[in-house]
């Protein structure tokens, strides 16, 4: 059985359409009941064989200094790649070359939750000796990649090509990739793949439509993430955590007679009054919530302080 053992996570980018929620937490450090949503990937891919990660910043690097401060996720390297100014996919791959070597290595985009099945990916891309493997889902979201004979023609129908499925944010790379990608770019990896294709590069791609997928791009996502996970009763195999999913975590101060409904999530060190109501709302560590409050579909970022009657909205006042 054919196995990747190092794998780049991108966790750079911006998260523009979940703000004001990533204004000051990048959204692969977002809580999904009480778990960052970027060690979902780490974990998924340690279950793959992965013993080995470069993980790429941007924005609040000190956050992903702080949340890896040993250096390690369970017990596997973490080695961070800051990006000063945004590289796009393509240029932060081209700008981890040092840290990847020679190896192949897989890309896993740090925003989605997935517990598709990671191995006929790999096998797939040595079996017929690709450069480049992309793994590709009917999401219905998108139809960007146009795929023939287990070969990837097409890409944004750059070519003419219209396509029929969408790219589920895995690859399995080839280090030839650094030779086709400028240093210090501002480059996505869409016009690297489209030049390649063109000529003769060994672009493959597999449907993987089992398990489950999630993007979790914007607010609307993000709490429906959460209703899918307690309405379906679904964990990811690879994780261990038996305690996963928390609702109301440990440390959290919940009065006796406050109710909370729906895929409401209580955070670490949260205090909730007497008499408050949360509806489908979610709780960061240390937000505060005022006895007699109402809180309907939102969002409560760490160290908020809520009182009164609120619906639909990311609380974002200060303390």
């Amino acid at each position: 059985m054919a196995a990747v053992t190092q794998a780049f996570v991108l966790a750079a980018g911006l998260g523009k359409r979940l703000r004001p929620l990533t204004d000051d937490l990048p959204k692969p450090l977002l809580p999904i009941f009480q778990k960052p949503l970027i060690t979902f990937a780490l974990d998924h891919l340690i279950n793959a064989a992965v013993n080995r990660f470069v993980v790429n910043t941007h924005q609040c690097p000190e956050l992903f200094r702080s949340f890896f401060n040993r250096g390690d996720y369970a017990g596997a390297p973490v080695t961070l790649v800051h990006e000063p100014e945004l590289l796009e996919t393509g240029g932060g791959i081209k700008n981890a070359e040092r840290y990847l070597g020679s190896d192949p290595f897989i890309t896993y985009s740090g925003d989605i939750l997935a517990d598709i099945n990671l191995q006929p990916l790999i096998d797939e891309h040595f079996r017929r000796g690709n450069d480049v493997t992309l793994a590709l889902r009917d999401t219905g979201l998108a139809s960007d990649i146009a795929l023939r004979d287990h070969r990837v023609v097409d890409i944004v129908n750059r070519c003419g090509i219209a396509g029929n499925l969408d790219f589920a944010n895995i690859a399995v790379w080839s280090s030839a990739v650094f030779e086709r990608i400028p240093p210090q770019k501002k480059i996505s990896f869409i016009p690297i793949l489209s030049d390649w294709i063109g000529q003769g590069g060994k672009i493959g791609g597999l449907v993987i439509n089992d398990g489950k997928w999630f993007n979790i791009g914007s607010r609307t996502e993000y709490l429906d993430v959460h209703r899918a996970i307690l309405r379906q009763n679904w964990k990811p195999p690879y994780v261990k955590n038996r305690d996963w999913p928390e609702r109301v975590s440990k440390s959290a101060i919940v009065d006796a007679s406050a109710e909370l409904r729906g895929c409401s999530v209580a955070g670490e060190h949260c205090l909730v009054g007497v008499g408050a109501l949360l509806e489908d709302t979610i709780l960061w560590p240390n937000a505060e919530i005022a006895s007699k409050s109402q809180l309907y579909g939102c969002i409560v970022r760490s160290e908020k302080k809520v009182s009164g009657i609120h619906r639909n909205i990311d609380v974002r006042f200060p303390p």
